[in-house]
């Protein structure tokens, strides 16, 4: 069974002010819950395909949690990605046997408002370009729910691609390579120069999901968005394409960062 994209995380500081913003642009929002043992609680918003917006907070600080410290130091945004792994323990072995020094599994899990508990394990890698692991130990339906949750008024459905900003493209890709394994590092694209925009990119495919890896080149302009997240936040996720169903997307007007909390977010229609 292949990876697949689990979810993007969207750090904020005000989670309520978060969930009514995100109802304004369209989406469907729904409470998640508290994280037992740890001061974070969440929401979220789930798509036709699977993969999942979690939205973030913290109910105090949190010193050395990369996710509270991006936070802290450059607002609310995205901070991170999970993949869906078929099985964490074993994933993270093989891995390591191809040289990539994945910790985990680390046993993690959420108290829904309905009381409702939720157990996952998780992965954590060894860079920021790359994703972390997410492994359901309960029904993955418990902790992502199906049916009308995942219908949005704005006709979002699922994630057509993700970009990453990256340091050394070759590199990261050849980490992505020893995550995925041989038969699904197949769907790794060659790198290239994107013409005009200053970035040498690879695209990854991972079921109806792209990653596009980026790279800035020395041509690139500092306002540049991957440039900008090296510069700040460093390497990671930095933009997201939604697929969606309505045609009117086409025409709306673009997202400012400020409605989305610092996320970069466009619909396309797929």
């Amino acid at each position: 069974m292949a990876l697949t994209l689990d979810h993007i995380v969207i750090a904020v500081k005000d989670l309520e002010q978060t969930i009514t913003d995100y109802r304004a642009l369209g989406f469907n929002v729904l409470q998640g819950g508290e994280h037992p043992g740890r001061p974070t609680y969440n929401a979220l918003v789930v798509l036709a395909d699977g993969a999942y917006f979690e939205l973030i907070a913290w109910r105090s600080p949190s010193p050395g949690d990369r996710w509270w410290e991006l936070l802290n130091q450059h607002g609310d945004g995205i901070v991170d990605f999970a993949l869906l792994p078929p099985g964490t323990a074993a994933t993270v072995s093989n891995a390591q046997d191809r040289g990539l020094a994945y910790s985990g599994p680390h046993d993690g899990g959420r108290l829904r408002p309905d009381g409702e508990r939720l157990q996952w394990q998780t992965a954590r890698p060894p860079s920021a370009d790359l994703p972390f692991l997410c492994g359901d130990l309960t029904p993955r339906a418990l902790r992502v729910p199906e049916g009308d949750a995942r219908v949005h008024p704005n006709g979002a459905r699922g994630v057509l691609s993700l970009s990453i900003a990256v340091d050394d493209l070759d590199a990261s890709l050849a980490r992505y390579r020893a995550l995925l394994g041989e038969t699904q590092a197949a769907h790794i694209g060659t790198p290239f120069v994107l013409p005009g925009a200053g970035a040498r990119v690879a695209t990854i495919a991972l079921g109806t999901t792209t990653l596009v890896l980026t790279q800035p080149t020395q041509s690139a302009a500092p306002h540049a968005a991957g440039a900008q997240q090296l510069a700040t936040r460093g390497p990671g996720p930095f933009a997201v394409v939604l697929g969606t169903s309505s045609p009117a997307a086409q025409t709306s007007p673009a997202w400012g960062l400020d409605q989305t909390h610092g996320a970069a977010i466009e619909l396309a229609v797929a």
